[in-house]
């Protein structure tokens, strides 16, 4: 559940706003159970194994947020332990800006969007970086072709679904031809027959 997302995100200004939308009892009932934090459960590991890619946005030094898109083959972000999730960081444009943001705080908000079924999960919670060889090793994708420099572990304060609305589906490259495939496998089929019918003409 969301709660304690709810409860950490929301301040005396979206409350206040809330109140004046007639939302704000449904959103005070929903944070009525928040604890230390939302535990992930298996909905939220099995949505987060399945993705290949993620938005990751972390707070500048001078207070700017910032968003930064993360990925690799699915199952790249992977669940550690716990609460903790985590992935391998590959070399990039040497800009550097996620892992000095966390360097200096480590809040960070992830999301995670499933296009084709419209679905979305959005986490708070605190990253760290490692470079620890080790550490990386165990979050490199096997066979993946990429350098990695250092691993994100980030440790899950809350998490919330969001409704699927105005979201548009968006299919990879691989889901197309996965959706396409027995049509194209029916005009294989059809094709021999009618060379099988024209050998026979």
């Amino acid at each position: 559940m969301a709660q304690t997302y709810l409860h950490t995100l929301f301040g005396p200004r979206a409350r206040a706003m809330q109140a004046v939308a007639g939302s704000r009892a449904a959103y005070a009932r929903m944070e009525a159970g928040e604890g230390p934090l939302d535990v992930l459960t298996p909905r939220e590991l099995d949505f987060i194994a399945a993705r290949d890619s993620l938005y990751m946005a972390s707070i500048s030094e001078h207070g700017w947020p910032y968003v930064q898109h993360r990925g690799g083959p699915a199952g790249f972000l992977r669940h550690v332990e716990g609460n903790r999730i985590g992935f391998a960081d590959y070399r990039g444009n040497r800009q550097y800006l996620s892992a000095a943001h966390v360097a200096g705080d480590d809040r960070i908000a992830l999301f995670l969007m499933d296009y084709p079924n419209r679905r979305r999960l959005k986490i708070i919670g605190h990253a760290q970086a490692s470079d620890d060889p080790a550490v990386i090793a165990a979050l490199m994708p096997p066979g993946h072709v990429a350098e990695p420099e250092r691993a994100f572990l980030i440790d899950v304060v809350g998490f919330d679904w969001n409704c699927p609305q105005h979201i548009t589906p968006r299919f990879t490259e691989a889901e197309m031809r996965r959706a396409s495939q027995p049509l194209i496998d029916e005009i294989e089929v059809l094709r021999a027959r009618i060379a099988e019918l024209e050998g026979k003409a």
